[in-house]
């Protein structure tokens, strides 16, 4: 078996994998960074088949424009094919107003559709030798893990999460021979799930009680049906914008990806969503606001921000990674925020609570051993050797770089 990273090796974001199994050439996500400008993978070489992890920009990306190139076909679960195509929209609309070159058109854009061929957890298919299926990730409703078997038997996990979630079952280990696995969190640890929950709700409980109104940046996709869901019953007045609000309908079209879907469905009860200029004035006057993106690059919450930016009775509380470049990271890092292109100091409370859909060190460490793999394969990190030491006298690593042809 031979494999290449085209991106996301050595870092997190761009990810793509190139790989050569008993002569069949498949490709595993095809994604960019949305920094700026974004980070792109390398160029894909001719291919027989992709297999998308995911619908997050990062490992969905530049399908469109590989698909245009092409023409291989895609195999995705049925969320991941319907949250890609919001997000493709999306970037095609932001690269437009930011200015940067297109990465793709609206005819690539149509018709990558056309290339998908869904499958879900229980499929198999049969490919020249090769016998592959699927399993859930646990990272969002919709993620999957590939296993491939040929004369050794491969699984790529895409992005991993091993603990159980409002909105999903973690993921379950899998025998193989090699292990490509993701290691966003390497070296470093979560808080237990119940732990965090209740920090952050008494958290909000605390900026409402003084006053103060609060700003959740929050991932479109999967992190804003999350805060909902353990938001829910708190008797707080909860408003919801952003591209969020689509997708938690395309979660309840796939009720059988979802651990929950009544739960879901009770979340979104008891939030009000909004679908006009008035109505962001009316979620200002509310306790707590949902809302993209989740990096702060973009979308409504720097609207949001503006208006509450200079009260510290009010505070905004991120909620997922900040990767390095982002206006989220620079608000932790430095407490300021461009807004309007002009950096701008945040007076209001600023926060972290780490509801991460990855798994942590300690957990990529028992999924590791309960796969039971000879060779491990390590990418999505930018501290893979932290893995590596804790795991070297147990099994084979490889810490490939972008661009390096690897044999196993």
């Amino acid at each position: 078996m031979k494999f290449r990273f085209l991106g996301g090796a050595t870092e997190v974001g761009s990810l793509s994998m190139y790989m050569e199994d008993d002569g069949k050439r498949l490709l595993f996500d095809y994604g960019f960074t949305p920094s700026s400008p974004p980070r792109l993978p390398l160029p894909a070489p001719a291919t027989d088949v992709v297999f998308l992890s995911h619908a997050h920009i990062d490992h969905s990306g530049l399908i469109p424009q590989l698909s245009s190139r092409i023409g291989t076909p895609v195999l995705s679960t049925p969320p991941t094919l319907d949250i890609s195509e919001i997000l493709w929209k999306d970037s095609h609309k932001i690269c437009n107003l930011e200015g940067y070159p297109q990465m793709f058109s609206w005819d690539d854009l149509r018709s990558a559709r056309n290339n998908f061929e869904i499958i879900s957890f229980e499929d198999i298919k049969e490919m020249n030798g090769l016998s592959i299926n699927f399993h859930s990730a646990g990272h969002i409703p919709g993620s999957m893990m590939t296993f491939v078997q040929g004369e050794k038997s491969t699984l790529f996990t895409g992005d991993l999460n091993t603990r159980d979630s409002r909105l999903l079952k973690g993921a379950k280990p899998v025998k193989c021979d090699n292990l490509i696995v993701e290691a966003t969190y390497a070296g470093r640890d979560h808080k237990p799930r119940k732990e965090q929950e209740k920090e952050f709700i008494e958290k909000i409980n605390e900026i409402v009680d003084r006053g103060g109104k609060v700003v959740l940046p929050a991932f479109a996709v999967g992190r804003t049906q999350e805060l909902m869901m353990i938001l829910k019953d708190q008797g707080f007045d909860i408003w919801v914008d952003g591209m969020g609000k689509s997708i938690i309908q395309i979660f309840l079209r796939h009720p059988a990806y979802l651990q929950s879907p009544v739960g879901l469905q009770q979340a979104l009860q008891q939030v009000s969503l909004t679908y006009n200029p008035n109505d962001r004035k009316r979620a200002l006057k509310g306790d707590v606001i949902i809302t993209t993106s989740g990096m702060m690059d973009g979308g409504p919450v720097l609207q949001y921000v503006n208006h509450i930016r200079d009260d510290p009775k009010n505070a905004i509380l991120l909620t997922g990674y900040q990767v390095e470049g982002t206006n989220g990271r620079r608000l932790l890092d430095k407490g300021t925020l461009k807004l309007g292109g002009v950096e701008q100091k945040i007076n209001a409370e600023v926060g972290f609570f780490d509801f991460s859909a990855h798994c942590g060190h300690s957990e990529l460490v028992e999924f590791i051993r309960d796969c039971d793999p000879e060779n491990v394969i390590l990418f999505h990190s930018e501290d893979r050797e932290a893995l590596f030491e804790d795991l070297k006298d147990e099994f084979n690593f490889i810490l490939a770089d972008t661009n390096e042809i690897m044999e196993i």
